[in-house]
């Protein structure tokens, strides 16, 4: 035998009667084609089976014996032990650098959260110097005109106040008005989106009934200050799946939902940030404040937002901001029970619009919305009224009164023929055809105010925020709008504040008097972890 070995497969040549092990005869014959005892030529064929029984190696010698078997034992121990120290230290090694890592994490972030911070309150101060510093050099050209030629001349107030805030009787402002080519641009808006309309369809990547039924909390993020908590305002950018919300800490809040990570925070309100809004074009962002500002965001490149224009029109806390459909025009709502409509490029205010209340009452405005077609304005007031606005006219053409306590939100369907909206009392669905309430929804809670109703984009669902969030599917007014789910107000006080549907309705956004900002949707879709 070639190996020395007893075979495992024995086979036998014809030609010698030699005993050989399969695999390396196979071998020697490929490679050199004879016998490897006798040197004669040797192939394949002249090698022949035997059938044998089941060979038993013997053991070997060390553990033919007790003793040597504890001593193989041992080795083996030996080897095992060893094993497992080398193991425990790098263990022990692993732990100390992800221990080290997390720390300089931690760290970076807290300096990275102090330096946005500073940065945004150094352009904040930039931003008032520079308004403070226009006005002034404004007043010093017009004094030095006056006293030309040695002769010191009069002017009134209105020199000192910008080109475009003429001052008229009484000191209020002059507004140019709304112009008849903006509104034939607002009519031409009116017409092409009433024509898709009447071709829309519902999206085929719309969220089923079945899967909303299913939708649970993906995620919780905390991006509002702890001493100030409570989120009042949210709104979402379809198209970028960013979520806006404005927090009783005065700051406004860019987070982005596919990432989970905060695109930008926005400083320089004095007050609560009531209202937010996205311009879906030219990256626009406009925020409303109970400080009585309006605040004009521009984007930039590189995710940064920089303030445009400060608006000061109103006198009392501005409550809502709602944008045109032609993104060029936006309306802002007070309880100085008035209404403002501004140019968006310039921050002009074009029209302050102001209505008489209930027996010469004034009633401030707490809510507003446009409706989906451009030419109609939907406003609601702080004595439980619901006035609707021809816009090019601004004359108030209906007037839906039937709730308790203030309206605290509106929110027209996308067909155009409803209109919803909350107060203390739950939510009223009006049919604008016929002006009249047709359905209404009672709040979980008598004792806490629906602040928050959202029809989505395709019409189809309608959200519902109080003490608790309800999820309503769209029908006609006849038909019943069913309750299809309820979700609980997990943070734990008792009210939810505010409610959107994300792109598709594939997930909700929720706000609260927490900080923090909770996105319902189903499992398993593209969401972040729970921060």
């Amino acid at each position: 035998m070639v190996s020395g070995e007893v075979p495992e497969e024995p086979v036998v040549s014809k030609n010698s009667g030699l005993l050989f092990e399969k695999r390396l005869i196979e071998r020697h014959i490929l490679d050199y084609g004879k016998c490897p005892v006798t040197g004669e030529p040797l192939t394949m064929d002249d090698i022949v089976p035997i059938k044998t029984g089941k060979i038993v190696k013997p053991r070997p010698l060390t553990a033919a014996s007790i003793p040597g078997m504890l001593g193989m034992f041992q080795n083996e121990w030996d080897g095992l032990m060893l094993s497992n120290f080398a193991l425990e230290q790098q263990l022990h090694t692993a732990r100390q650098e992800l221990s080290h890592a997390l720390y300089q994490h931690d760290a970076a972030c807290r300096v990275i959260a102090r330096l946005k911070k500073e940065r945004d309150e150094a352009r904040s101060l930039l931003a008032q110097s520079e308004r403070q510093i226009m006005p002034a050099e404004s007043t010093a050209v017009t004094s030095n005109a006056a006293l030309s030629n040695g002769k010191r001349g009069s002017f009134s107030c209105a020199v000192l106040a910008p080109e475009d805030e003429d001052l008229g009787p009484a000191g209020k402002k002059l507004h140019t008005g709304i112009t008849p080519a903006i509104i034939a641009e607002l009519t031409d808006c009116n017409a092409a989106l009433s024509q898709q309309r009447k071709k829309r369809q519902v999206p085929p990547a719309l969220a089923p009934i079945d899967a909303l039924e299913r939708y649970t909390q993906l995620a919780s993020h905390p991006l509002h200050k702890t001493s100030k908590p409570g989120i009042v305002s949210l709104d979402i950018h379809y198209s970028k799946d960013v979520i806006a919300t404005g927090g009783v800490d005065t700051n406004a809040v860019l987070f982005d939902r596919p990432s989970g990570q905060i695109v930008t925070t926005l400083s320089g309100h004095s007050k609560k940030v009531t209202s937010v809004k996205f311009v879906t074009e030219g990256d626009l962002f406009l925020t409303g404040s109970a400080d009585k500002t309006v605040r004009v965001w521009q984007g930039s490149e590189d995710g940064n937002y920089d303030c445009k224009h400060t608006l000061k029109d109103h006198t009392a806390e501005v409550q809502a901001v709602t944008v045109h459909a032609t993104n060029k025009y936006f309306v802002t709502a007070s309880l100085d029970n008035t209404w403002c409509f501004y140019d968006l490029s310039s921050g002009i205010c074009l029209t302050q619009v102001s209505d008489a209340g209930t027996d010469g009452r004034p009633e401030g405005y707490t809510s507003a919305a446009f409706h989906p077609d451009g030419l109609i304005l939907g406003t609601g007031t702080s004595e439980a009224l619901v006035k609707i606005w021809d816009v090019k006219s601004q004359a108030n053409v209906a007037k839906f009164d039937g709730h308790v306590g203030a309206v605290t939100a509106i929110s027209f369907s996308e067909n155009g023929y409803y209109l919803a909206t909350a107060a203390h009392d739950g939510v009223k669905l009006w049919d604008l055809r016929k002006l009249k309430n047709f359905r209404s929804f009672e709040s979980s809670d008598s004792e806490t105010p629906t602040n928050s109703v959202d029809f989505d984009h395709s019409g189809s669902y309608l959200a519902v925020a109080s003490a608790d969030i309800r999820v309503y599917q769209v029908a006609s007014v006849k038909a019943d709008w069913n309750c299809i789910k309820t979700f609980p107000d997990l943070s734990g006080t008792g009210k939810a504040t505010c409610v959107k549907f994300g792109p598709d309705a594939k997930y909700i956004a929720v706000g609260s008097m927490d900080r923090n900002l909770r996105v319902f949707g189903l499992p398993g879709n593209d969401a972040p972890s729970e921060s």
